[in-house]
């Protein structure tokens, strides 16, 4: 019997980086193996700088090849949305709970104040232009503060749990989240969606210390705590990148 040589499979490296063109944009394709993973996914990273696909460790790239074609609808629909420049600055427009506002930069203390302008709503913020960009998140931040702590205590209120706290942050992947020890977290940007869509997300999280998950029990309660719930979901899941996508950095 003739002698076969054995060959060893070549190893895949844990990261693979490339290009990737979506609806006329080329982005960085990040391609991570992760010995957890039991399936494809994809993520559109903030701003919509790149995509992050995820794939157990010895998945070929000629599968992930073909799940990339398959999510290629989903993909254009989302990256079209997302806007060239996204970078806050003045002149451009912000949203502020669901309305444009036109940014203007004026001389003074750093202060950043609401108006109605001659155009519309307007956004001005005070001090040294090189800060406004972090002018504008403190503001979204401490609005979030203010008008989510009053949701999330009405909310609380009505299912007779109270939270551990509540805290603020700039997230990627969610908009909030519940601990198993109560404490509520919220992505301050929701600041930019419309009032309905912010009473949902307090809605949500709050559901979440009587229901931790989301089976109809909890579905039933979000409904109950806020009947356009449906609604902000839809809205969310249309606008939720391009907000995710704005730049203050």
């Amino acid at each position: 019997m003739p002698f076969l040589p054995k060959f060893r499979s070549a190893r895949l490296p844990a990261l693979e980086e490339r290009e990737h063109e979506v609806a006329g944009r080329r982005l960085s394709l990040k391609l991570v193996r992760n010995a957890r993973a039991t399936r494809l996914t994809l993520r559109i990273e903030r701003g919509g700088a790149g995509l992050r696909v995820t794939v157990p460790p010895k998945t070929p790239t000629s599968e992930v090849d073909r799940f990339l074609l398959r999510q290629r609808g989903w993909l254009e629909a989302r990256v079209q949305k997302l806007p060239e420049n996204p970078l806050v600055r003045p002149g451009a427009k912000l949203p502020v709970r669901g309305l444009p506002h036109l940014i203007v930069h004026e001389g003074g203390r750093g202060t950043v104040s609401l108006r109605q302008g001659a155009g519309g709503p307007e956004i001005v913020v005070h001090g040294d232009i090189r800060f406004l960009p972090r002018r504008l998140a403190d503001f979204l931040k401490d609005e979030a503060k203010k008008e989510l702590s009053i949701l999330v205590a009405r909310h609380a209120a009505a299912v007779g749990r109270k939270p551990q706290a509540v805290r603020f942050r700039d997230t990627v992947s969610r908009w909030g989240s519940c601990t198993a020890g109560g404490t509520l977290s919220f992505s301050w940007r929701i600041m930019m969606a419309p009032p309905a869509v912010i009473d949902y997300l307090a809605a949500h999280e709050v559901a979440h210390l009587k229901e931790m998950n989301h089976g109809e029990k909890f579905w039933t309660l979000c409904h109950e705590l806020c009947p356009r719930t449906d609604e902000a979901k839809a809205w969310l899941k249309r606008n939720g990148a391009a907000l995710q996508a704005i730049g203050f950095g």
